[in-house]
């Protein structure tokens, strides 16, 4: 899969709007958001009038760059949506919400889901008491997450987890604590709790022309 490493301050400012893709900096005044709020490029502010195409595209690219993942990732999760009963969009963003690279950042255990992704590939979480180092697990309700061995032993990973403590998390998640500081999946998360400020029907639109 293709991996962009470009600057991602220029994602949230093409999508207008942040993406908190770079951690603690987002909530400052550093935000390149905040800073320069226009569209990236010479000729950003001169943007013409979007068609519905280019709607439902802008929606697809802002799911994308919001939980860093592929296209081929995001089609997959879409026709993963179209199997199971509800609203195929808001169920498509409930599997997006469910991969464990997102969970570890709504806890606070990781400063953006990049961070997270990082710290999973090298092994420092359990689900269910083994180590997954997989950042597009798929969790499921009553799945314990929490510090493995290895996770244990980072001075910096037990730092980060103690100031998350005071972190607002998703009420479909639950912070247990204790020596290996364990989160339950509580239930799927509903759209209500799904922050992304995006139409998910107009990708459904796309993917199903």
């Amino acid at each position: 899969m293709s991996r962009y490493i470009g600057a991602s301050c220029r994602l949230c400012r093409a999508e207008g709007q942040k993406l908190f893709l770079k951690g603690a900096r987002c909530f400052t005044n550093k935000c390149s958001v905040t800073r320069r709020p226009g569209v990236p490029g010479q000729h950003g502010q001169k943007r013409k009038k979007v068609s519905e195409y280019g709607r439902q595209l802008r929606a697809k690219q802002k799911s994308k760059r919001y939980y860093s993942v592929g296209e081929s990732q995001l089609r997959r999760y879409y026709n993963m949506a179209t199997k199971i009963e509800g609203k195929t969009g808001e169920v498509m963003l409930g599997l997006l919400e469910s991969r464990l690279d997102n969970i570890v950042y709504r806890l606070g255990w990781g400063e953006s889901r990049a961070h997270s992704r990082q710290l999973l590939v090298h092994g420092y979480f359990n689900i269910n008491s083994k180590k997954v180092n997989v950042p597009s697990y798929l969790t499921k309700v009553g799945d314990i997450i929490s510090l493995s061995p290895r996770g244990r032993k980072s001075a910096i990973m037990k730092e980060m987890i103690n100031s998350s403590v005071s972190r607002v998390v998703p009420k479909w998640i639950e912070f247990i604590g204790g020596e290996h500081f364990e989160a339950k999946i509580l239930e799927k998360a509903q759209r209500v709790d799904i922050d992304l400020e995006v139409e998910e029907t107009l990708i459904v639109e796309l993917y199903s022309r």
